[in-house]
């Protein structure tokens, strides 16, 4: 009996052991945001490119769900950007603007009562990670490090030349020269503060970068969570002989030129997905693709069916190519047709990760991920907004369902954007009241909206003061 008891407490400690160690296993997802810069919504396979190779990219969407209606939250990337990491709209804390070049020299950044998802997801126990482009502030406190990122490997400012052998030795051509500020697009890469030095193109280091990052969490006895921001297909246009080659059919050189800079990131996200298999942490990640605005139609970019591009409250301004995937978990092969904004990445991610919000944080999107799972609206009765300051005007566009307000210069017009995403046909005089209404509850969300802390340019500050531009001067009357 004595034995018996002994043999069965052994039994039973094993079965605790197994138990702890078993339930100790973090099994949360790991989260991959891939975010492309100026990515046109036609510029890739799985949204109808036919000039545009993108294998890597087009599997897995087809793998998992793509989000026909999906936006971001400005069609500027420094406010898109702000608006993803702290799930609000960037109107409302003053960041309308991008941030000028070399901010640093401003002092300026996304304020710090602000706090970014990332920071969510590393004090719930995520190891994070950003590489590539940040764009939320320069100085020391705004920096990757301070905001919740653990490792940090790419460029502060809003953009990045791309062959090292060019960009490095501008820069110490004007560092031999004593230029003070040199243009941000020219300076070193930098790893957590140190300046560093790829002899790679631009695009393949932020690549390489992202698979390392992987293999060194993957160690890790915690979930991750990585922000890979390519600088591709942003300007300059600058590609890869190699890459150039696979193009030559493209008659216009700068088409030709930004095609193979997206190939370039496709080629990237392969390798990525072979280092998640590798580690054996792809079928438990989630990776979600998208571009931080729309396509720039002047430098090689393509929207079709939208209307317009970058900088745009057409839907060519902000609505752009998007996809989730997860394998088991997201629904594969899906269209998704119902609105997804950036700014719901925050609640998304972080009920995903089962964090807890900061007291007192303010979050305008929404968690979408039962909606995208049940294809059903998450959005539905929710205005989701876009507006754009110009030099002494303001346009606005607003959708809620099937329905979009636009101001687009001096007359606001309605859209059934379901049936019509092109915006050709204007029906606010068959539905007055839907106008009327639309455009008042964007009136009544602009009052929320903070001066800004930044303008670009910077002249624009001095037009905004003389023309009281933070009264929107009659932008939501209807003529």
């Amino acid at each position: 009996m004595k034995h018996f008891r002994i043999k069965f407490q052994m039994l039973s400690l094993c079965l605790l052991l197994f138990a702890a160690s078993a339930f100790g296993q973090d099994k949360r997802p790991n989260i991959v945001v891939i975010l492309c810069d100026d990515l046109g919504y036609s510029d890739v396979g799985f949204n109808g490119s036919k000039d545009i190779l993108t294998p890597a990219l087009d599997q897995l969407a087809r793998n998992g769900t793509i989000v026909t209606s999906g936006y971001v939250a400005h069609p500027f990337c420094g406010p898109s950007r702000a608006a993803m990491m702290t799930g609000r709209y960037p109107h409302e804390y003053g960041a309308q603007f991008n941030l000028p070049p070399n901010s640093e020299t401003i002092g300026k950044g996304i304020p710090l009562e602000e706090t970014f998802i990332s920071k969510v997801l590393q004090e719930s126990g995520y190891y994070t990670g950003i590489v590539g482009k940040w764009h939320l502030g320069a100085n020391s406190e705004f920096h990757p490090n301070q905001r919740g990122f653990n490792d940090f490997y790419g460029f502060l400012g809003g953009g990045h030349n791309y062959h090292p052998e060019q960009y490095e030795a501008r820069y110490a051509a004007e560092k031999q020269k004593g230029t003070k500020v040199i243009w941000d697009y020219l300076t070193p890469l930098e790893h957590n503060g140190v300046d560093v030095h790829p002899k790679e193109y631009l695009t393949d280091a932020l690549s390489n970068y992202a698979s390392r990052f992987v293999k060194e969490a993957a160690k890790k006895d915690k979930p991750f969570f990585l922000y890979l921001a390519y600088n591709a297909p942003h300007v300059p246009l600058e590609a890869k002989e190699e890459d150039l080659k696979l193009f030559s059919s493209i008659a216009d050189k700068n088409r030709r030129t930004y095609a193979a800079m997206v190939y370039a990131v496709d080629r990237g996200v392969k390798d990525l997905v072979a280092t998640l298999k590798e580690t054996g942490e792809f079928e438990n990640t989630l990776i979600v693709f998208l571009s931080d605005n729309g396509g720039n139609l002047e430098h090689g970019a393509t929207n079709f069916p939208l209307q317009e591009g970058k900088g745009s409250t057409h839907e060519g301004g902000y609505r752009v190519p998007m996809f989730f995937h997860w394998p088991g978990k997201v629904p594969q092969g899906q269209l998704f047709d119902y609105p997804v904004s950036a700014i719901d990445f925050y609640p998304t991610f972080a009920k995903l990760a089962g964090a807890s919000m900061p007291s007192g944080k303010k979050i305008d999107g929404k968690d979408v991920w039962e909606g995208l799972l049940a294809n059903q609206n998450p959005h539905a009765n929710d205005m989701i907004y876009v507006l754009r300051h110009w030099e002494g005007y303001t346009d606005v566009g607003a959708r809620k369902d099937d329905w979009k307000v636009l101001k687009s210069g001096d007359k606001w017009q309605l859209f059934n954007i379901t049936l019509d995403r092109s915006e050709v046909y204007d029906v606010g005089h068959l539905y007055p009241e839907k106008l009327r209404e639309m455009v008042k509850e964007a009136e009544n969300w602009s009052q929320g909206h903070a001066e800004p802390q930044w303008f670009m340019p910077l002249e624009l500050g001095e037009i905004w003061k003389s023309k009281n531009m933070g009264s929107f001067n009659g932008t939501f009357q209807i003529k």
